[in-house]
């Protein structure tokens, strides 16, 4: 099929394949992820009583729910990292905090916090952008 292209057919293809920014459509943004964060949170945890056996397969389902939502959502090229971590509620503070190294341009976050009488739960989820 390449064979059939002409000489500027092939060359706008090749130089298609990279892209060192995001359209405007396709960026991370935070305020839709922390949509998609708070509405499954809230679906996965309301009436759940904190059991530390059951927490971390917990953390991995919820965790693998917002990623495929996110995924579907259309932020090509993105690395997804998704951060999940569930505790007993107690009465006591929490703080929690991360560094990465990124693009502030392309690169964002998005993060949201639940909580009930029995357990708290911090979802961040981080978008790279692959040049």
């Amino acid at each position: 099929m390449l064979a059939s292209l002409s000489e500027p057919q092939l060359a706008m293809e090749a130089s298609d394949t990279y892209l060192i920014r995001p359209n405007h459509q396709h960026k991370f943004k935070p305020a839709v992820v922390k949509e998609f964060i708070r509405e499954l949170v809230r679906e996965r945890l309301s009436g759940v009583q904190y059991n530390c056996e059951e927490v971390p397969e917990l953390c991995r389902s919820l965790a693998d729910c917002v990623k495929d939502k996110v995924k579907k959502a259309g932020f090509d090229r993105y690395k997804l990292v998704v951060q999940v971590a569930i505790g007993e509620q107690r009465g006591q503070g929490v703080k929690m905090s991360c560094r990465c190294l990124w693009d502030a341009d392309t690169d964002n976050y998005a993060e949201d916090i639940y909580m009930n009488d029995s357990l708290f739960c911090v979802v961040a989820v981080f978008g790279s952008y692959y040049y």
